[in-house]
């Protein structure tokens, strides 16, 4: 029987944890993708060799040939620069639009049929150009930012309350970028809603806390930025494709009219299954949260423009 298999395209800190979990969470043959020689190569073999202590028994690999892309189910694109201290997102922009719309040419020249999930920053554009570039329909090309973004916000919302991770149940919409919105009123514990736990002064200061906690995690980093729970997050994402498990996942995804806006990737909770984007769930805002996605999409649009694509 065929197995799956999952490129990630950056062999970076990002690209090359995204592979380790996805080798411990057994979903298939693993290709590391980079343009450095002999990086994928070495990385690829160390992960390997991890095999028989966790039990694994994935194919992995490396490679600097783009045309191992062939046969690839899932591809997520990891490459690109990292931010650093006082760099915010945008200021990625030029730099890494020049390496997504590479990446994005060579995915569509060699895995035509794959799904294809972006993790570079700025997240919401460069998803928006892969999109552009690769002329794949809207369901099969996604961005990770809402499954991270909401991880952080369930992590912060457990310290505060003293209760496990898991039992948290919250989301965060919008641009992955200081105007996210990470929504108050459906946030529960076990159902509980947080609003009756938490104080309103507590709850925002726990907003503020995830819409700047990338920028937190790079500001203790000094060189580099979080790349433990990106490299899951991407991967959670590709294992619901692989797996057609139907989860539903804050994505960056193409609205076409969905919540009002439409012609551009904003993170909605979708259904993911093995075509990628089955349907974007929808429920009506609260006129507050409806102003938070119109400032998440004027901050998108101003990025897409700025692609020149």
């Amino acid at each position: 029987m065929r197995r799956n298999k999952i490129t990630i395209i950056g062999a970076g800190n990002v690209g090359a944890t995204a592979a380790h979990w996805a080798a411990t969470r057994g979903l298939g043959d693993i290709l590391l993708l980079d343009v450095v020689e002999g990086v994928p190569q070495g990385k690829a073999l160390d992960l390997l060799q991890s095999g028989p202590v966790d039990g694994f028994s994935n194919r992995i690999t490396g490679s600097n040939d783009f045309a191992d892309l062939a046969g690839s189910d899932v591809v997520i694109i990891t490459a690109g620069l990292a931010r650093k201290p006082g760099m915010s997102r945008d200021d990625l922009l030029a730099k890494n639009v020049a390496i997504v719309k590479s990446c994005a040419e060579q995915v569509a020249k060699h895995a035509p049929d794959c799904v294809m999930i972006v993790v570079t920053n700025p997240i919401d554009a460069m998803v928006y150009t892969a999109f552009k570039v690769s002329g794949f329909p809207r369901e099969r090309v996604i961005g990770m930012a809402g499954v991270l973004d909401s991880a952080r916000y369930r992590t912060f919302l457990a310290e505060a309350l003293g209760v496990a991770a898991r039992d948290v149940n919250a989301m965060v919409m919008g641009i992955h970028g200081d105007n996210m919105l990470p929504l108050i009123r459906l946030a529960n514990v076990s159902g509980v809603p947080v609003t009756d736990l938490l104080s309103a002064e507590e709850l925002s200061a726990i907003v503020l806390r995830t819409q700047h906690g990338g920028a937190e995690i790079v500001n203790h980093l000094k060189t580099g930025s979080a790349f433990y729970t990106p490299g899951l997050a991407a991967v959670e994402m590709a294992e619901a494709v692989l797996t057609d498990s139907k989860r539903v996942l804050p994505c960056a995804a193409y609205v076409e009219g969905e919540f009002g806006f439409s012609g551009c990737f904003l993170g909605v909770p979708v259904v993911l299954g093995d075509k990628g984007v089955e349907r974007i769930i929808q429920f009506k805002l609260t006129a507050e949260e409806q102003a938070a996605m119109a400032d998440s999409e004027a901050a998108v649009r101003k990025q897409m423009a700025a692609t020149g694509l």
